[in-house]
């Protein structure tokens, strides 16, 4: 086995001739009689050499390393090119993925203050300047953090690519994250489970494929992600209980592999938007607007004209409709449900219910199967790997604390 490069080479005895020897790159150097002073000496003076020629070469080498580096290439020109780097890198059939678009927000202050300056020259102070550029733009405390280690990570890139020196890198690494009471930037609240009571009275008030959607996350507990790409050709139905098998999910970039089983109830509310083909997602904006068209005629007081009854679809709109929802679409058909049930609420004396994101639902699922079934079980349900990521999701059982302070506090 080779040794280690950082090795220092040891005094051993040779016992055919009784001598001491020392190997130093392949070469057998004798050193005299094995343990007498002479010996030790001439090892040590071997070793010196030894030292001062390792030094010599690690210089060398890193001359090199700054010889290939561009001294006069700028900030602006190493985000370029790691963003030419991070469109292929970051990409998912053909698509650029969402952090490729996050990497973008992160940069963007980059480049407004320090885009012309040297890149040699970016260090801590550099960063920690950007970083307070981002409270100062009231960026919640945990999406600086994540938008830090982004820049951070794009100078790693630029060392690797040899062009900038490696001291930049690892001077930008001691700076550390923000921490909870430590800062003037914004906390935001947990995501908390959001409450039956007030998922129930929205649905009525949304489109019957956002209702579909809000009531199969409500199910199952999957991310609102694998909501809105579900296809029929993804759904084995085949057995009592369906099992969905996205096409694409969080964790597949690691190998995990993701599988939801439907359930009865589930199940239910996904038999009417399986008569499409197999290809073609489930739910699609496209037919919620035609739906919203039919209701506001149904509903309508006066008469049609006859020149609105002449009127045509445009063949090519500004906006034509999507034929699926993305996770933002899916966030807004909620908020506009909340807000048109408020606006009903109010009419009638009523509190206003408070709003909520679809996270939440997941949220709601996971603390639901932990109290019934376990940490275990919840983790299973959410298709995490281990059950530390799902006590995120879950709401502590305090039932069981109660439980626990009737019997023994």
């Amino acid at each position: 086995m080779p040794r280690s490069p950082g090795k220092v080479p040891s005094y051993c005895h040779h016992k055919a001739s009784g001598r001491a020897v020392v190997r130093i790159d392949g070469r057998d150097h004798y050193l005299g009689p094995y343990g007498c002073d002479d010996s030790h000496a001439e090892y040590q003076r071997l070793i010196a050499q030894w030292r001062r020629s390792r030094h010599r070469q690690t210089a060398t080498a890193s001359q090199a390393v700054f010889a290939t580096t561009d001294p006069a290439l700028t900030v602006c020109e190493v985000l370029v090119r790691y963003c030419e780097f991070a469109r292929g890198y970051y990409s998912e059939n053909g698509e650029t993925t969402k952090e490729f678009v996050e990497m973008g927000y992160a940069l963007r202050p980059v480049r407004e203050l320090y885009g012309n300056t040297l890149a040699g020259e970016f260090g801590p102070l550099a960063l920690k300047a950007v970083r307070q550029h981002m409270v100062e733009l009231d960026l919640s405390r945990g999406v600086i953090n994540h938008r830090v280690n982004r820049i951070k990570r794009c100078f790693k890139w630029a060392v690797s690519e040899q062009l900038i020196p490696p001291a930049v890198h690892e001077g930008l690494r001691t700076v550390c994250g923000l921490i909870k009471g430590r800062t003037t930037a914004r906390e935001t609240a947990p995501i908390t489970p959001v409450d039956n009571a007030h998922v129930a009275p929205v649905l009525p008030q949304v489109s019957p494929q956002v209702a579909a959607m809000i009531q199969l996350q409500r199910l199952t507990g999957m991310r609102p992600g694998e909501v809105v790409t579900m296809r029929v050709c993804d759904i084995d139905t085949s057995g009592d209980v369906w099992i969905y098998q996205p096409d694409t999910h969080k964790m597949e970039w690691r190998g995990h592999q993701r599988q939801i089983p439907i359930g009865p109830h589930a199940q239910k509310v996904l038999k009417p938007f399986l008569n499409r083909s197999t290809n073609a997602n489930l739910f699609s904006p496209k037919e919620a607007e035609i739906h919203r068209n039919e209701m506001r005629r149904a509903s309508r007081r006066t008469p049609m004209t006859p020149s609105q009854s002449r009127r045509s679809a445009k063949k090519h709109p500004k906006r034509p409709r999507r034929t699926s929802y993305d996770t933002c679409s899916y966030r807004q058909g909620i908020k506009y449900g909340i807000k048109k049930l408020n606006k009903l609420r109010a009419k009638k004396g009523s509190e206003p219910i408070p709003s909520w994101c679809p996270l939440q639902l997941r949220h709601s699922r996971a603390t639901e199967v932990n109290e019934q079934f376990g940490i275990e079980a919840a983790a299973v349900s959410l298709g995490h790997a281990h059950a530390d990521v799902t006590k995120v999701y879950a709401e502590r059982n305090l039932k069981l604390a109660i439980k626990v302070a009737r019997e023994t506090g």
